[in-house]
């Protein structure tokens, strides 16, 4: 039998969404449980829904942060890239920076992936690497061709923006 919070995800529109999950906090562990289960099509829209509800580093999610990593790679493109937007809100455990790291650079290898997932864990591992800087240099030889050639012109525009930053900081 459907859920409250099911049927909300597949009948109302995201505004709509944002404001049952807000007026109904006692759905919040359901709707990470959802996230990152393989309840389609539940699921990857719970995990949309959740990083547009959430503060940053909220407390409500920190404890499921090892659950959402090790969802990430049994994930289609759009969960995979809706958890990585949960986590990319989150101030992250030292101890799961290495997983996810590895997470990211995996689908970021992957030309063939979704150019908004791809983006979106090139994103996470300059976060890492602000706290390892050892690891920029890996993740700058990975901004060359093949890997931006299948992205827009704007998404290579942005890549490059966070790499200098980046830069900048690590110095």
């Amino acid at each position: 039998m459907e859920t409250n919070l099911e049927f909300i995800l597949t009948n109302s529109y995201k505004a709509e969404m944002i404001s049952y999950l807000k007026s109904h906090p006692e759905d919040f562990e359901e709707a990470i449980k959802l996230a990152v289960s393989n309840k389609q099509p539940y699921s990857w829209r719970a995990a949309w829904l959740l990083w547009s509800c959430i503060d940053k580093n909220d407390k409500r999610v920190r404890k499921y942060s090892k659950k959402i990593i090790d969802a990430i790679p049994t994930k289609k493109d759009n969960q995979q890239r809706e958890l990585l937007m949960i986590l990319l809100r989150m101030e992250l455990n030292e101890n799961f920076e290495e997983q996810l790291f590895d997470i990211c650079m995996e689908i970021w290898r992957k030309v063939e992936k979704n150019p908004s997932l791809r983006y979106n864990a090139f994103k996470l591992l300059l976060r890492i690497s602000k706290n390892h800087p050892d690891l920029f240099k890996k993740i700058k030889l990975l901004t060359g061709a093949p890997y931006i050639e299948m992205l827009s012109e704007s998404v290579k525009k942005s890549i490059f923006k966070l790499v200098n930053e980046t830069k900048t900081m690590n110095r």
